[in-house]
Order: C-alpha cells, then structure tokens, then sequence
C-alpha cells in the first residue's frame, strides 16, 4: 500500500519541523509533500528530503477558498500514484493508539469502504507549569494536557477524488444522508498550535498581518484578533476539570461521533463542533506515536 502526506505551509517553523519530523517517521520523507506559500528557503532546509513546492504568495484574495481548490488539486494528482493521501495542516499530527493500529498501513487496510476517515480532535495544550520545548524535541515528550475538541474532528485522509472542505468532505447532493462518517477508534488528531506559547506568539504575528491585508476573502476574527483568542482559550483551559485519560476519551468520541452534521447547502460532512467541558493528560504512547 503506498501512503503519501501533504500540507501548505508559511513560515510556522516549529509546528513544521514536528509535522515533517512525525509524517517523515511513519512514511517515508521521499513521500512528504509539503506546499510552500511563497518562496521560502528555510522549509527545504527544515525539510531536507522533503518534495516541496512553491506556489506565489503575491495575492491573498479567498485565502481559504483558493488554498483550498490547489489543495485538494494537488491531493486528486497525488491519488493517481497513491492508495491514500494524508492532508493535514502543519499543526496537526495524527496518532495511532498501538493498542489498535501498528501503522498507518495498517489502519488504511482496515477501511474496506471507506473513502475519507476522520479523527478524534485534541487541542495539545503547554501547560502553566511546563518548561519550553527544547528545539528539535519531540513535542510529545513535553506536553501531555490536552483538551478535546469537535472543531478538530476533521477529516484527514481521502481517497483519489474525494475533496476536503471545511474540515470535512464535500458529498453530493444525492449521497449527503447516507455517507459514512467513518471514525476509526484509536485514531487522533493532535492540533499543536496552542503546545508551544513561543512559537504560538510568532505564528499570531503573521496571522494578524494577513487577516489585516487590503485584499478580500481573507480569515476573519480569529486571526486579526489571534492574540486574544489565543488569551481566551488559556483563560478557559485553566477553568476546565480533569477527567482520567480513558474516560475522557469515551465520552468525547460518542459525542463526536453521534449526528455529524451533513450540511446541504455546502453538501458537506464534517463533525459538530463541540466545545468539551473538561481536560485529560495524555498516556505514556504518545511519546513513541
């Protein structure tokens, strides 16, 4: 079976470096792709072995919608040389519970229909009482509090031809009602945009700039104010109970996988985006995920 990964990418180093660094680890770095926005020296040199490509970066109009139509035209390529594509933003990793899955090969071989798979969201979160994470470490090693989350739910590996939208799959009208939403158990996807406070503070920067560009179609409030939302979620996280790691995890994959939505004005399926009540601390696997 032969897996590729993919993700666009602009000057957020350290989230790139854990994304190359773990997808290289499952897959094989002669089958990373990773999409530069804007030419960028220092990705070829983060990702030494790498397949990168240049794409301009001289007009930010549709920001979403347009990275979106190249990403899933580039997916769609790659699924003529490829079983399954990986696509996932350079802040997110996807992690196997070993309990369940060796591999990802593994995990692929299992999905007899499917033609998408989702995952179990977790925000990856640096804790007050957490020291910096020492450059080039794996993350996992230094974090281990981590919040559920519905909006990270998505969707993450697909097939030749099936698109990704909106953190979901774009369905036809005529199969919209009767699509699986397939979540395997076991599966996670670990946003690590908000484990690194240092890097967070950086990537904010950019993301403020952007969202504040003359051009139109640009990401709303939650970049041109990302500083406070990043203040907000801290904020928020130090208010939440603590559940027992396995417990946590039962009660956040039934929630998220009971009535996805199948939004029939976008003809897409994607997951609920459920705020949880509640943090865990991640087991031991995960350092060797």
């Amino acid at each position: 079976m032969k897996i590729c990964a993919i993700t666009m990418v602009y000057r957020d180093y350290w989230a790139l470096s854990q994304w190359y660094a773990h997808y290289s680890r499952h897959l094989g770095s002669e089958h990373i792709y990773i999409v530069a926005h804007g030419h960028d020296a220092k990705v070829a040199e983060l990702c030494p072995r790498a397949n990168v490509i240049t794409v301009p970066r001289d007009d930010l109009s549709g920001f979403d919608r347009v990275r979106g139509h190249l990403l899933n035209g580039l997916q769609d390529g790659l699924g003529a040389l490829y079983d399954w594509v990986i696509r996932t933003d350079a802040d997110e990793l996807i992690c196997l519970d070993p309990e369940r899955f060796a591999d990802f090969e593994s995990l692929f071989a299992a999905q007899h229909r499917a033609d998408a798979l989702f995952a179990l969201g977790l925000n990856l979160v640096e804790d007050i009482r957490d020291a910096e994470v020492p450059e080039g470490a794996n993350v996992f090693a230094h974090r281990r509090s981590a919040v559920f989350s519905g909006h990270y739910s998505k969707a993450w590996a697909v097939k030749r031809s099936t698109h990704l939208v909106r953190h979901g799959i774009e369905v036809s009208a005529d199969h919209l009602a009767d699509t699986a939403f397939t979540l395997p158990k076991g599966v996670y996807l670990v946003h690590l945009k908000y484990a690194n406070i240092a890097a967070l503070s950086l990537a904010n920067q950019h993301r403020t700039e952007i969202a504040n560009r003359p051009e139109n179609g640009l990401p709303g409030k939650i970049w041109s104010q990302a500083t406070a939302d990043a203040e907000r979620f801290y904020d928020r996280i130090e208010t939440l109970t603590e559940l027992e790691w396995k417990r946590a995890r039962t009660k956040a994959y039934r929630t998220i996988n009971r009535n996805p939505v199948r939004d029939a004005q976008l003809n897409v399926l994607r997951a609920r985006s459920v705020n949880f009540e509640y943090r865990t601390h991640l087991p031991d696997w995960f350092k060797d995920s």
